[in-house]
């Protein structure tokens, strides 16, 4: 029995916790963006070192 109607609460609650949403970055976000970045800016010269040895 797979009704729309039975989806509809669903649909409902999840908007609901999207509009009301967090507005920014949170600590998590900034944390996760740092970390990324810091490993992108560490590896990048092994990267290009590499490349440069091998082609």
């Amino acid at each position: 029995m797979n009704n729309q109607n039975d989806m509809v609460p669903y649909y409902g609650a999840t908007q609901s916790i999207d509009d009301a949403g967090q507005q920014g970055f949170s600590t998590e976000d900034i944390l996760w963006a740092i970390g990324i970045w810091s490993v992108i800016l560490t590896l990048s010269p092994v990267i290009v070192f590499y490349m440069l040895m091998v082609a």
